[in-house]
Order: structure tokens, then C-alpha cells, then sequence
């Protein structure tokens, strides 16, 4: 019974802590960044819109497997933040060259760690950090058409149990509000040049719907997807 009683506490710590990290902790300017490769570097706004926390902000690149990436520097990497102060993360790419033929992804990662004032140190104190992940698209110069464009241009084709998405255009289209009928799928993200196959829950069959995300974090229309 004791040990459950603990349990139940850190859990409800840990929900706390969440709660109060969202509702007035670190904040991140967008929800996806655009690294045009021609230009040197791109910037990221970072807030913190706590009225009296102050964080320890950490930041890097990882590729899709969450390995960190060395070819990127972020500055700065590791810095304070007081309550209701802005910062930008500075990110700049100095590895080999990427495709030039369609873009590639990388994923920022922020870690949010809180003080804790001294009187608290005295006690037992959990300590909750807080860790935002948005992508980070580069994006060659000179690509034909437009991102605009690209959702429009996907194919979408169900037979044995699941969809497969084509996607011709050298831009990543994510897929929100996926679906074959009434059939929800999982959010996804078709590479450039790719397809993407999916397997439908139930085998369910229908027409494929889907909206998209553009350059600015936003929900496009739902669009009907066909082969």
C-alpha cells in the first residue's frame, strides 16, 4: 500500500509538472523551419512565457534515427532563460552538400530544464524537463514547382489492406487527418520522390483523404487523394 501511495504521488507530480511546462513554459517561434541552402544560417525564436520560472535551454540537430548531427551548429547551444524573455537559436549547416534534386530532414531539439529555488533543495524535488522536437527541412535552391503545390501532385492508390501515397515532387508532404473512408491512419510523411505504404487498420477500404501542413505550420484543406 506504501508503495503505491508513491507511485500515485510521482504520478501526480509528473502530471502537474506537465500541465504547468505547457501551459507557461518554453515556447518555440514556429513549428517547422525552412533552411533555405543558399542562405548561411536560418533562425529559430525561443520564449519563455513563464512569469517567474527561469530554464536552462539545450538545443541540437538529430537525423530521423534521433542521432545527434555534428554537421549542424546551433548557437547558442546552452543558455539561461529568465521569466517572460525571448532568445534565437542560430542554425547553421556545415557539412558536405546535400541533394540538390529535393530536400532533406532534420529534426531541432529543445531541452527546457527549470530551476528550482533553493528552499526546495532542502526536501525531495522532482524535477521535470521538458524536451520540443520540431522538424527541419533544407531546402536546395532552384527546385521545380512549388511547396504549395506538392500535396497536389501525391497519388494514392488501396489494394490488400493498405494505401500507398506516390510522391513525384522533391518536397515532404506530411499527412494529418489521414484516412481511407471513415478509417483514421496514423500521421505520416512522404519523402520526396518516394511512395509511402501504409497499412489500413481492419482492411478498411474507401477513398483516401488527407490534409497537409505548410512552410508556416498550418492546415491545408482536406484534399481527396487518387491513383
Amino acid at each position: 500500500m506504501h508503495i503505491l501511495q508513491k507511485s500515485l504521488l510521482a504520478s501526480s507530480l509528473i502530471l502537474t509538472s506537465a500541465t504547468a511546462a505547457y501551459a507557461g513554459g518554453i515556447a518555440l517561434g514556429a513549428t517547422r523551419v525552412i533552411y533555405h541552402t543558399n542562405e548561411k544560417n536560418t533562425v529559430l525564436p525561443i520564449l519563455n512565457t513563464s512569469e517567474t520560472t527561469r530554464f536552462l535551454i539545450q538545443s541540437w540537430v538529430s537525423d530521423g534515427s534521433n542521432n545527434k548531427v555534428d554537421n549542424f551548429i546551433i548557437t547558442p547551444p546552452l543558455f539561461a532563460l529568465g521569466p517572460k524573455k525571448e532568445n534565437r537559436l542560430r542554425i547553421i549547416y556545415n557539412g558536405p552538400m546535400l541533394p540538390q534534386d529535393r530536400e532533406s530532414v532534420f529534426y531541432i531539439n529543445s531541452k527546457a530544464i527549470p530551476s528550482v529555488p533553493k528552499e526546495s533543495l532542502k526536501g525531495n524535488t522532482l524535477q521535470i524537463a521538458t524536451q520540443s522536437v520540431i522538424k527541419l527541412f533544407m531546402r536546395p535552391q532552384g527546385l521545380e514547382s512549388n511547396p504549395a503545390d506538392a500535396p497536389k501532385s501525391l497519388t494514392c492508390h488501396v489494394a490488400n489492406g493498405q494505401v500507398m501515397v506516390k510522391n513525384p515532387s522533391p518536397y515532404y508532404v506530411t499527412l494529418v487527418q489521414f484516412r481511407v473512408g471513415n478509417q483514421k491512419l496514423k500521421n505520416n510523411m512522404v519523402a520526396p520522390k518516394s511512395t509511402l505504404t501504409a497499412t489500413i487498420p481492419g482492411h478498411a477500404s474507401g477513398s483516401v483523404y488527407f490534409q497537409s501542413i505548410n512552410d508556416f505550420g498550418a492546415n491545408s484543406a482536406e484534399q481527396h487523394c487518387t491513383g
